[in-house]
């Protein structure tokens, strides 16, 4: 299994484009996809949620979320393919097309470039970036450097010379959180957006934040509703 995954995680790679593919004075809609887990008679099941806000008034336009068992066990590197199915069945549920999506996660920032951020933009055929709270070691050694504490700063994440992504403080005296391109964007506009995005409520942008809040009461939903039926 962990070679098949490899093999598809190499060949997409040569198709990743870190180049803006739209304007960002175009952008209207954005979605923020997150993921919660939970363990339910030894088998592992996960939900889905997708919210989607305006991404100038920050409200809500739309949001859906679906649950099922999670058959791809953990493997340290291919969150994605565990993730991945879910993801596409809650956005096929969309009734809005989204401008662009937002990860609560990591995309180039990844061994092989194929964070989820980068892998699902293959499958929803739309620029994607990823916004991460804790800081992922790709090569285990490499560590970031903590930007200025104002609101904008960053620091780039270099590993062997190459750009993986930024370390990004979104507002004074908060920490900071990790942005990494997905796809058919670049680093400078993923970064952009994750400003714009980001409110006075949290140090993250909106569409994630309202995302992984939704995740943890369907969570607890889906949690009820397998109590109930046993």
């Amino acid at each position: 299994m962990q070679e098949e995954f490899l093999k598809q995680q190499n060949e997409l790679r040569d198709r990743i484009e870190p180049v803006d593919k739209f304007e960002i004075k175009d952008v209207k809609c954005v979605a923020g996809v997150d993921l919660a887990y939970w363990k339910y008679n030894d088998a592992e099941y996960a939900v889905c949620c997708v919210v989607i806000i305006n991404a100038d008034t920050h409200k809500v336009v739309e949001k859906k979320h679906c649950s099922g068992k999670i058959e791809v066990p953990y493997m340290p590197g291919f969150l994605a393919f565990r993730e991945l199915p879910l993801i596409l069945k809650t956005v096929a549920l969309l009734e809005t097309s989204p401008d662009i999506f937002v990860f609560d996660g990591n995309g180039y920032l990844h061994p092989r470039h194929m964070g989820i951020a980068t892998h699902a933009s293959f499958y929803l055929n739309k620029p994607t970036f990823g916004v991460a709270k804790s800081y992922f070691r790709v090569d285990k050694q490499t560590d970031y450097i903590e930007p200025e504490n104002e609101a904008g700063s960053f620091t780039d994440i270099v590993i062997d010379g190459e750009v993986y992504g930024r370390t990004l403080r979104t507002h004074k005296d908060v920490r900071p959180v990790f942005v990494s391109v997905g796809n058919y964007i670049s680093l400078d506009t993923a970064c952009a957006l994750a400003m714009k995005l980001t409110d006075r409520e949290s140090h993250v942008p909106v569409p994630t934040r309202l995302a992984d809040l939704e995740t943890h009461i369907e969570r607890e939903n889906e949690q009820r509703r397998m109590a109930d039926i046993r």
